[in-house]
């Protein structure tokens, strides 16, 4: 899947909210209604999720009607789904800004160029961003903080990040 083609998780069903079919969707946009922008969301897969019609911001996300949602029960039995949308779909970042979705896939060298892998995932376990770097071949992956100092440059034209490991200087 190309950069611009890639799926991103922006929503995840939370279940019914009320009796009348409405949907309680947990977002990780920046603006819970963002959401509403993408009208038709996707599974992981890529295919259909859910066509959203409208919603209302509430404190942990979005309340909203869905055209394939009814019911209580419907609502309900979509509890977990995982909402993506294109990448392209996305409006874009400003100047010196990216996604971190767009990190993925990225090779990872040294200041001096040297091959350290590539970036395989962007985690956030609540003290901040962390880079997983896979290396070339079977080698087990490895974390590192994404901060100015590990990751001082951010080449995405290129399709490089350089990293700086712990206890190494640029």
């Amino acid at each position: 899947m190309s950069g611009s083609d890639r799926l991103v998780l922006v929503a995840r069903v939370s279940g019914a909210f009320g009796v009348k079919g409405e949907v309680r969707i947990r977002t990780y946009t920046d603006s819970p209604l963002a959401v509403l922008n993408f009208r038709e969301l996707r599974r992981v897969n890529g295919q259909h999720g859910l066509t959203l019609l409208s919603g209302r911001s509430f404190k942990e996300g979005l309340i909203a009607r869905a055209k394939e949602v009814a019911t209580k029960e419907e609502a309900d039995a979509l509890k977990g789904l995982e909402l993506y949308a294109p990448r392209s779909a996305l409006p874009p970042p400003g100047e010196g800004e990216f996604y971190l979705t767009d990190l993925i896939g990225l090779r990872a060298e040294t200041p001096d160029g040297s091959p350290l892998g590539a970036v395989k995932s962007v985690q956030n376990y609540g003290a901040g961003d962390v880079l997983e770097i896979q290396p070339p071949g079977r080698q087990a992956s490895w974390m590192v903080a994404f901060t100015a100092e590990s990751a001082p440059q951010v080449d995405l034209e290129g399709g490089r990040i350089v990293i700086v490991r712990p206890g190494e200087t640029e």
